[in-house]
């Protein structure tokens, strides 16, 4: 059995990663417009009612235009925008942050694939949430690093052009980063993590940190119960492993070029502080790659087919 998949927005960063997962498969016809009609809204149109399967890589209003053309109750859509994360009615796109998760988007018709930076922070802080280690109501903070790449276009012909910005920066200074309602909500906190995310002169690749003062909770727990609570969370999970966390050095490129995610927690036992720590490709894990594994869910296939392991 095949299904047919329309990209929409193929020619943009996520969507080339995506055409490139998928490429080969015959369980999968890429339904794709000529460059001649790429632009005109009836053969768009025709494209997104037509297709079994519509992936969404748009900015976030084109997103919405896009699910708004689609006039039938069939065609099943996976949005790699921020348009639709925290939106009622979508399900959330990440197979492994709970464990009916999977199943939810096996039976959904509009799936939102999750952020990059949320990511690797919902991996990290969701199950010591559940395990009820690290309390609801803390103000944690999250820092975070990300290849260029995660730009788009505009930001790789920054980097790459005859003057490129300083090897790191720091941005979205205002702490009103677009992906913070995204992680409040799925790690169900009461309140919004502080954020602070920068870019690396490095085309892919994350690292993702969330440092915990454990000696400061009422439950104390230690690090080896932080570590038992992710193993437990994703121990038989083939794309997200948790390393040792004896780590002398954690590299943005740790998992760049893959679809993995790798957690560590780091820290020192006897001060009872912690730093989580996320490794992902900001193209993979963190977009590509998470689209491609929930077209497989949904799908029925293999859901880890085309991936990078």
């Amino acid at each position: 059995m095949s299904v047919s998949v329309f990209i929409d927005g193929a020619a943009g960063t996520t969507g080339l990663e995506i055409r490139e997962r998928l490429a080969g498969r015959d369980d999968v016809v890429l339904v794709t417009l000529d460059a001649a009609v790429r632009k005109d809204p009836e053969a768009r149109r025709a494209a997104l009612n037509d297709s079994d399967f519509v992936i969404l890589c748009l900015p976030d209003d084109a997103a919405r235009e896009a699910v708004a053309l689609i006039a039938n109750d069939r065609t099943r859509v996976i949005d790699a925008s921020t348009a639709h994360r925290t939106a009622d009615g979508w399900s959330y796109g990440f197979p492994e942050l709970e464990r009916s998760q999977t199943a939810l988007i096996a039976e959904s018709k509009r799936v939102t694939n999750p952020g990059c930076y949320p990511t690797g922070f919902l991996a990290l802080v969701r199950p010591l949430v559940r395990a009820g280690l690290v309390p609801v109501d803390w103000p944690i903070s999250v820092n975070a690093v990300s290849g260029y790449s995660g730009g788009g276009k505009s930001m790789i012909a920054e980097y790459e052009g005859p003057n490129p910005p300083p090897a790191a920066r720091a941005y979205a200074l205002g702490l009103a980063h677009k992906h913070v309602p995204e992680m409040q909500k799925h790690a169900r906190l009461e309140h919004p993590p502080i954020f602070m995310p920068s870019v690396a002169n490095t085309y892919r690749g994350m690292i993702v940190e969330v440092p915990l003062p454990l000696a400061m909770f009422k439950r104390r727990p230690s690090l080896q119960a932080c570590e038992a609570a992710l193993r437990e969370a994703y121990g038989t999970d083939s794309l997200i492993r948790v390393a040792d966390g004896d780590a002398s050095v954690v590299q943005i490129e740790d998992d760049a070029g893959t679809d993995r995610l790798t957690l560590r927690v780091c820290g020192n036992a006897e001060a009872g502080q912690v730093r989580l720590i996320a490794t992902l490709d900001n193209l993979g894990k963190g977009a590509a790659g998470a689209a491609v594994q929930n077209l497989n869910v949904m799908a029925g296939f293999d859901p880890l087919a085309g991936l990078i392991r």
